[in-house]
């Protein structure tokens, strides 16, 4: 109970504190001090009538207090920091842009897309830095250094707590979204590990997005970006089938599906349609909602066809030769994949094996599964992969 409160109400407190501040670690520090004294007073006394208020309130009064010991030590960060707290407004409310001004904050060009991640999911996620790290398979202390660095960024390069000026959004709003959705992504598919999902970190990005969408409702891609979380995460109960090997989506049992998540993104893809400004997120976001009402072939590949033109990524022309295969058959699907420059990605030998296979060229189809095996580095799809290759026995050879 104690530790939803405390994950819920995080984000709001460390973005209030790092504006009254004007110190990232100042206001992170006085957030888990002040969580720190709730556990012991809550669980006495039972929760206050504001949860976030009592946090906001005893955080900064902690965080003055450490700031008034340092100026006392003639520290010269002290004092300047003492005097900006004590002149800094203070509205224990904490309004909603407060966390929008720590989401661009932490997501701010200047930072590599690997500290923006760590940074948004550690202040507004209000995850741990070892879950962080063991979110992303990395070591603990490197995930460490890489939050000392980023916040140091910040601290000197001076990027300030606020939302860009109108001019400045577009670019800032999208480096935001890239963040939310490689979080979402991981969790959708993990990179490796082996779990085929990430359960908490989606929870995680959904979260974000939906601040996000509550504090930009008229920007469609933001709209866009929660659909197409919303449309994907219904389907994860039926992601796996008993032995915990992946189910592709023409065989998932759609009574599994979470039709409420459905609803809503479908009905966030139909307000994006209304906003009348299109763009890769909501692209993608229709494709969902195309796949929740029965998968009508021609029409996801005319929204690929809209993506490709927006986004002329290889993953994105890989995705599309899928719906090719469907609409115009796996010979011509197969000659748009070999033409791609994606020999690295076990995902494209796969796909390409699936299109061999169809067209009864089942040797060449082993070698792709076979190299598609070589370079998956998820337990789950492995185990796919492997189920595919054993079928291809039991296909008269080429």
């Amino acid at each position: 109970m104690l530790e939803r409160v405390f994950r819920a109400e995080h984000g709001r407190a460390v973005a209030v504190l790092a504006r009254v501040f004007g110190d990232l670690d100042l206001a992170e520090d006085a957030v888990q001090e002040a969580c720190a004294i709730a556990t012991v007073k809550w669980r006495a006394e039972g929760l206050p009538p504001s949860p976030a208020g009592w946090l906001i309130t005893t955080a900064r009064n902690r965080g003055i207090d450490r700031l008034r010991r340092e100026s006392a030590r003639a520290d010269r960060h002290g004092q300047a920091a003492l005097l900006h707290a004590a002149a800094e407004p203070f509205d224990e409310g904490a309004i909603p842009d407060e966390r929008l001004r720590l989401i661009f904050t932490c997501c701010h060009p200047a930072l590599s897309t690997a500290a923006r991640v760590a940074l948004t999911l550690r202040l507004l996620g209000g995850l741990t830095t070892a879950e962080i790290a063991h979110a992303f398979l990395v070591p603990e202390p490197t995930l460490a250094q890489r939050l000392v660095r980023a916040k140091a960024k910040i601290r000197d390069a001076r990027i300030p707590y606020r939302v860009p000026d109108a001019a400045d959004l577009p670019a800032r709003l999208n480096a935001v979204l890239a963040v939310l959705y490689l979080i979402f992504t991981e969790a959708h598919t993990a990179s490796t590990g082996p779990d085929l999902t990430r359960p908490d970190l989606a929870a995680e990005a959904i979260r974000l997005t939906r601040i996000l969408a509550a504090l930009l409702p008229d920007e469609p891609e933001v709209l866009g970006l929660l659909a197409l979380q919303l449309l994907t995460e219904s389907r994860r109960a039926a992601r796996l089938d008993a032995n915990g090997i992946p189910v592709l989506l023409p065989d998932q049992d759609r009574g599994r599906w979470d039709w409420a998540l459905i609803a809503e993104g479908q009905s966030l893809v139909r307000q994006c349609l209304r906003l009348d400004r299109p763009g890769p997120y909501q692209i993608q976001a229709a494709i969902n909602a195309v796949h929740s009402d029965g998968t009508d072939w021609v029409q996801i590949l005319a929204l690929y066809d809209q993506l490709l033109a927006l986004t002329p990524t290889p993953i994105v022309a890989l995705n599309r030769a899928v719906a090719v295969a469907e609409v115009d058959g796996p010979a011509v699907a197969l000659t748009i994949v070999d033409s791609l420059h994606l020999a690295n990605r076990h995902l494209f030998h796969a796909v390409r094996a699936d299109l061999l296979a169809r067209l009864g060229r089942t040797a060449d189809a082993a070698e792709a599964y076979d190299e598609a095996l070589r370079l998956v580095t998820n337990e789950a799809e492995r185990l796919l992969l492997q189920r595919k290759r054993a079928a291809l026995s039991q296909t008269p050879r080429d």
